[in-house]
Formats: C-alpha cells, sequence, structure tokens
C-alpha cells in the first residue's frame, strides 16, 4: 500500500450572507469579531460542521464521500471521536491504558482504526502525564477564518405564537436572531504529512476530507445559518512531502482583494471583491485545484 502523501496548503473563501457563521458563546451567541470590526470563524466551529456529516452515515454526503475509496487499510472505520455529547470517561475506558503499548502495536489497535477526525486531527482527550499512544495532534490544521473586511451585525428579535418564558415578553426572543450582513472569510489549513505516522493517518482519511469539503455548509443549515457559501476550496499539493514554496505566497495570492478606497469598510455583496489567480511562477511549482468548480 503506498502512504506516500504531499504536504498541502488549503484556502476556504466563505461568503456570509444575512448569516451567523460562528456564534460566541461568551457574547449571547452574537457573530465573533474582534476589535477592529472585523469577523471570526473558529477552526473548532469548521471542523464541527465536517465531523457531523461525518456522523449522519446514512446521509447522502457520508454515503459519496466514502464511496469507492481505494486503498482502505483492513478494520478502518470512518467513525468520530468527538462527537456531540460524548462521556470523557467512556472514551478514556475505550482508549485503555495505552503506556503499554509501544508506537507500532497503538497504531494498530482498534482504536486508531475506528476513529477518522482523530486519525486526521488528533484529539484533546490527553491524559495527566501525556500516556504514551494517545493522539494528541493530527495532520491536518485548520487557521481561524478572518473577514477581509469589517462586518455589521444585525441584530432582530425573535417572535413565536408560543410564549417564549412565562410572563416575560410572550411570543419574543428580543435581539435573538443575530446575522452579519455580509462577510467574506479567508480560512487557511494545512496538511502535514510528517505527522502521518504518529496519528495513524493514511491517504483514503485525506481523500475523504477533500470529497467532504465542498459541502460543509450546504449540508449543515441552520436557521441562523442559512446562507453561507464556499466560494473557493483552494486545495494546493506541493510536489513533495517537505513543500515546494512557501505557504505564505499561496495564502496571500489566493486572497481576494477589497474593491474600493477603503479595503476594511464592510462589503455588501460578493463582486464588491477582486478576483484573484496563482501567478504562472508559483503554479509552476504546485498543483492547484479548487474543489468548488
Amino acid at each position: 500500500m503506498n502512504d506516500n502523501m504531499k504536504r498541502v496548503t488549503g484556502l476556504l473563501i466563505i461568503e456570509a450572507v444575512n448569516s451567523n457563521p460562528n456564534g460566541n458563546p461568551d457574547q449571547e451567541s452574537d457573530p465573533r469579531v474582534r476589535d477592529n470590526g472585523q469577523g471570526e470563524i473558529s477552526p473548532v466551529s469548521f471542523k464541527r460542521k465536517l465531523r457531523d456529516l461525518m456522523e449522519l452515515t446514512e446521509g447522502p454526503v457520508f454515503q459519496t464521500v466514502t464511496q469507492g475509496l481505494q486503498n482502505v487499510p483492513i478494520g478502518y472505520q470512518f467513525g468520530i471521536l468527538e462527537s456531540r455529547g460524548r462521556d470523557r470517561q467512556t472514551i478514556s475506558k475505550e482508549m485503555g491504558d495505552k503506556a503499554k503499548y509501544d508506537e507500532d502495536k497503538f497504531l494498530q489497535s482498534d482504536f486508531v482504526k475506528k476513529y477518522w477526525d482523530a486519525r486526521l486531527f488528533g484529539n484533546t482527550f490527553l491524559e495527566d502525564g501525556g500516556a504514551k499512544g494517545y493522539i494528541k495532534t493530527g495532520i491536518v490544521q485548520f487557521g481561524m477564518g478572518l473577514s477581509l473586511a469589517q462586518v455589521i451585525i444585525q441584530r432582530h428579535t425573535n417572535t413565536n405564537k408560543a410564549g417564549v418564558q412565562e410572563g416575560k415578553n410572550q411570543g419574543m426572543a428580543p435581539l435573538a436572531y443575530r446575522v452579519v450582513q455580509h462577510g467574506v472569510y479567508v480560512m487557511p489549513f494545512f496538511i502535514n504529512p510528517s505527522l502521518a505516522k504518529k496519528s495513524g493517518c493514511k491517504p483514503c482519511d485525506v481523500e475523504v476530507l477533500k470529497r467532504l469539503l465542498p459541502y460543509a455548509y450546504d449540508h449543515t443549515r441552520s436557521a441562523i445559518r442559512p446562507d453561507i457559501r464556499i466560494r473557493h476550496a483552494w486545495w494546493i499539493e506541493h510536489k513533495d512531502a517537505l513543500g515546494s514554496c512557501p505557504d505564505y505566497l499561496l495564502i496571500d495570492a489566493l486572497t481576494p482583494k477589497r474593491k474600493g478606497d477603503d479595503p476594511m469598510s464592510p462589503s455588501t455583496s460578493w463582486v464588491d471583491y477582486e478576483p484573484v489567480e496563482l501567478p504562472d511562477a508559483l503554479n509552476q511549482k504546485v498543483e492547484c485545484r479548487d474543489l468548488m468548480a
């Protein structure tokens, strides 16, 4: 089986239209915003959507992204370790006393073979003292999604025929509907094959991620997040495992540019941004593909 993996630099261009791409629980679920007015989408929020889709094993997305995979090791499954509401004590029992394993035995364990997200992203179920065998970090890391310009937050009161809270504004949830009017966010991600042997990650796991990315928002819509669009999902493979050019050059080249004299002023639509493409000098060093094309 060929386990060779190439380094990948990725860039998601995400457009939010009258939606809350990532609520902040510390601010009554307001869309996340920095002090300078730029909006944020946390890596945890985005990975949650990928995990949710992979948990729906009977759904069309899971069935599509896992169909026809090649070179899947015997016993490998595509389960989700960090699913909602899981009990950490139960997971600790499942992991067992990993200190007794050497690395090779651990990578062949049922725990590693079962969980797709642990092999890709690592996990946070760590034991004090750093017991040997725990997957602490994976080969895929998502960066913070940051809007290119400031965003305007619109707040409205939700209404309902039934009382929301007895005796208090029955039928209304004041300022509960909080959305970004418009924003274009840039979220980088990186695939580092150097860590694959420590997490048990295989090329088939990366292939599932590659197939899954375009569906992250279309198939996880909600009342507060009805219109989030991935405009581009740039998947840039380097020519070798070490990398054929710096990541930041690729990210800078594929980041849209805000039109106008004030690049930080809030945008109102996608046409407020200049289209971009990878320069020939960089294009010759990598294989660049837009997964949304």
